[in-house]
C-alpha cells in the first residue's frame, strides 16, 4: 500500500466509475483542541481505464489539506476534489440542459397537462425548452419537473480523487482525515461524605463536525495539543441525547505526554447531537475539608478589616489521570443532594491531590483590627488583633495566610504557633469551638 498526503486542492474534470463498499471499519480519535481524526476503510472494486473515485459521506467539516489515503500501488492519483452540491432550483436546471424535462403548465383553470421538453437554457426564474414537436417556448422555471439527480451532482460531501487504472483491481482503501467542530470536555460529579468521597466522570462530546458517525470506534486525546492557526468556526445549535450510564470501564493509557482514552463499545454520535458518556469512577477517596482566609498585608493595614472565610475539599489518592473540566461536589441533606460548589481543574496526572474550592462559609468570619503602629523611617512596627468568629454548631479548624516581608531582620511575635508556607505568607491553623470566638495578637516589625 502506497500512501498519499494532499497538500492542496486541486481541479479536474472527473467521471465516476470506481465502486465503494459501504464504511467497513471506522474509528474516531476525538481532541480537546476541537479537532477529529477520522479512520475509514472500504472494499474497493477498480476497472482498468477507470478515471475517478467519488468517496461519498466525509464531513462537511474536512480540512482537505489533512487527507490521507492509502491505496493498491497500482494506481496512480494525479488530483483530489471536495465536492458538495447543495440541490436547489438552479443547480438542477444547470445540470439538466440539453437533456429530457417535463413543464407542467395549466392548461385550463382546474386542469394541468405535462409537456415533454428539452432544456436548452434558463435565467433563473425562466427557461427556454424545446418541445417534441420542435417548438421552442419560454416557461416558468417552477414549472419544470425532474425525474432523477443527474450523477454529476455530489449530494453529499464527497471527495472524487482523479486517477488511472492500469489493470481490473479489487482491494480496499483507507482514508484519514481531520475534521473541525467536534469537540469533548469532561465533567465531574463529586458525592461528598464525612471523611471519604467517590468520584464519577462523564465525556460529553459535542458534534457539529457535518458528520454523523454509526458504530464506530471512539478514543479521546487528552492534553494541549498545539495546532496552527485555525478560521473562525461555525457555531450550530446542538441538542442533547440521553445519557448513557453505567457503561463498562473505559481504556486508558499514557501516551507521548497526552492520555488516550478508549471507549470499549462502537458509539453512534449523531450530527449536531451532544452524547455523554461515563469513563472513570473511583470511590473512598480520602477527603478532607478546609476553611481558610487570605488576610491583608499587616504592615500596610489601616483601621479594620473583615475577611470571608472560604472552603475547600482536598482529595487524596486519586488513582485516575483526570483531563481538565468542572468537579461539581454534592452533599447529602435530609437524604436530598445538594451542590456544594463546582471547580475548574486542569490536566491532572494520577496521584495528585486536588483541591477544589467550593464557597465562602456562612458562619465563619475573620477580622483585623489595628492595635498600634510604631513605624519609624527605617522600619515597620505594626501590632494587630485577629478575631475568629464561629457562628455554627460545629467545631471549625481555620488556617489564615497572613503575606509579610520574610527576611533576616523580620520579625513575628505572638502566642500562637505559626509557619512560614508559599514563602511569605505567615500561617496560623486554629480550632474554634461551636458558637464562639476566639482573638489573638501579633506584633510585625520589617525593614522599610
Amino acid at each position: 500500500m502506497k500512501k498519499i498526503i494532499f497538500t492542496s486542492l486541486m481541479l479536474s474534470s472527473y467521471v465516476v466509475a470506481a465502486t465503494l463498499s459501504p464504511v467497513q471499519e471506522n474509528s474516531l480519535i476525538i481532541y480537546n483542541s476541537n479537532v477529529g481524526l477520522v479512520h475509514e476503510k472500504r472494499d474497493l472494486s477498480l476497472r482498468k481505464n477507470d478515471t475517478s473515485i467519488n468517496y461519498e459521506d466525509v464531513a462537511s467539516s474536512i480540512n482537505t489539506d489533512s487527507v490521507n489515503i492509502s491505496i493498491d500501488p497500482s494506481v496512480t492519483l494525479f488530483s483530489q476534489q471536495y465536492r458538495y452540491d447543495k440541490l436547489t432550483q438552479a443547480k438542477l436546471l444547470d445540470a439538466h440542459i440539453g437533456k429530457k424535462v417535463e413543464v407542467r403548465r395549466l392548461k385550463n383553470r382546474n386542469e394541468f397537462q405535462i409537456i415533454s421538453a428539452t432544456l436548452l437554457s434558463h435565467n433563473g426564474s425562466q427557461a427556454i425548452v424545446k418541445t417534441l414537436d420542435y417548438k421552442i417556448i419560454t416557461v416558468q422555471s417552477k414549472d419544470i419537473q425532474f425525474d432523477t439527480i443527474p450523477s454529476e451532482l455530489i449530494t453529499k460531501p464527497s471527495l472524487v480523487w482523479n486517477i488511472n487504472a492500469s489493470k481490473d483491481l479489487d482491494t480496499s482503501l483507507e482514508l484519514d482525515y481531520l475534521i473541525k467542530n467536534i469537540t469533548f470536555k469532561s465533567d465531574y460529579i463529586l458525592n461528598l461524605n464525612e471523611k471519604t468521597s467517590s468520584l464519577n466522570g462523564w465525556i460529553s462530546i459535542n458534534n457539529r463536525s457535518g458528520k454523523a458517525f454509526k458504530n464506530t470506534t471512539l478514543s479521546l486525546l487528552a492534553g494541549d495539543l498545539n495546532r496552527a492557526p485555525q478560521q473562525n468556526i461555525r457555531l450550530y445549535k446542538a441538542r442533547a441525547v440521553s445519557v448513557m450510564a453505567d457503561a463498562p470501564q473505559v481504556a486508558h493509557k499514557a501516551f507521548e505526554g497526552y492520555h488516550f482514552y478508549t471507549i470499549p463499545f462502537k458509539v453512534n454520535l449523531a450530527n449536531n447531537e451532544k452524547t455523554q458518556i461515563k469513563f472513570l469512577s473511583q470511590d473512598n477517596i480520602p477527603t478532607t475539608k478546609n476553611y481558610e482566609a487570605t488576610l491583608n498585608n499587616p504592615l500596610y493595614l489601616m483601621g479594620e478589616r473583615k475577611s470571608d472565610v472560604l472552603q475547600y475539599v482536598s482529595l487524596e489518592k486519586l488513582t485516575m489521570a483526570l483531563p481538565k473540566g468542572i468537579i461539581r461536589t454534592y452533599g447529602t441533606l435530609e437524604g436530598k443532594k445538594v451542590l456544594l460548589g463546582e471547580t475548574n481543574i486542569s490536566h491532572t496526572p494520577k496521584d495528585t491531590p486536588i483541591k477544589l474550592k467550593l464557597g465562602t462559609n456562612f458562619d465563619l468570619k475573620v477580622k483585623q483590627t489595628l492595635l498600634k503602629r510604631d513605624d519609624t523611617k527605617e522600619r515597620f512596627d505594626v501590632s494587630v488583633k485577629y478575631t475568629l468568629a464561629n457562628h455554627s454548631d460545629e467545631p471549625k479548624q481555620v488556617t489564615l495566610f497572613i503575606p509579610f516581608n520574610k527576611n533576616s531582620d523580620s520579625h513575628v511575635t505572638t502566642k500562637e504557633k505559626y509557619r512560614f508556607t508559599k514563602g511569605n505568607l505567615v500561617t496560623f491553623t486554629l480550632t474554634i469551638p461551636a458558637n464562639e470566638t476566639k482573638e489573638f495578637q501579633v506584633n510585625f516589625k520589617s525593614k522599610r
